[in-house]
């Protein structure tokens, strides 16, 4: 697999957009999955489009995008439309194309793995058991970029998976997702405005 960050002209530097931020929240499109724990990223890039005055409408990258700024630093906002288990194809297309250095492209996306409600910032590592990673690291060809992870809570031991994840969230539960896709949102301004190390001393929190 070819790295990402490479050389896109033979007189361009790679990774030159220093002052460009990608954020891609991960989800999947369609109405039926608006309000699903596998929507996290979704949810979070809209909180993050209205408190920065960012319309997400234009159709590039195989996604949906909205372009603007925080703290005077260029940030293009990335729904893919692929399905979950094709994400990597739009963040690969969209950090290309901007020319941006692996740490200024930030993943958003739901973790079963973490209570729900739940915050945890990474520079860097796998993708876990969730699919829309795993592709997004297929494509890039490396691991080394930050992400944020929203907990949504683990299957019970009588529950499936898929249905956990893109099944029906009771309301008191969207409550709290709402609060965490929020939460999110923040923590991705933190990252453009003071860095990574300060938004993970920040944000990163455990749901009690």
């Amino acid at each position: 697999m070819i790295g990402l960050f490479r050389r896109r002209k033979a007189n361009t530097k790679a990774g030159s957009a220093a002052d460009t931020y990608v954020i891609v929240g991960l989800g999947n499109p369609g109405d039926e999955y608006a309000k699903t724990r596998h929507n996290m990223g979704y949810r979070a890039l809209d909180v993050l489009a209205d408190s920065n005055s960012i319309d997400i409408r234009k159709s590039k990258f195989h996604s949906v995008i909205g372009q603007g700024r925080i703290a005077g630093r260029k940030v293009v906002l990335v729904k893919p439309e692929t399905y979950m288990n094709r994400s990597g194809i739009a963040a690969r297309e969209a950090a290309m194309y901007f020319d941006i250095p692996s740490e200024n492209l930030i993943i958003i996306y739901d973790d079963v793995d973490l209570p729900t409600g739940s915050i945890r910032i990474r520079k860097s590592g796998g993708a876990g058991t969730h699919n829309g990673m795993k592709s997004v690291v297929s494509e890039l060809g490396t691991k080394e970029f930050p992400r944020i992870r929203i907990g949504v809570g683990a299957a019970s031991s009588d529950e499936d998976l898929v249905d956990r994840v893109i099944g029906k969230v009771p309301k008191e539960e969207q409550a709290v997702l709402d609060r965490a896709a929020a939460d999110a949102a923040s923590a991705a301004e933190d990252i453009v405005r003071l860095g990574i190390e300060v938004a993970m001393s920040r944000h990163n929190h455990v749901a009690e």
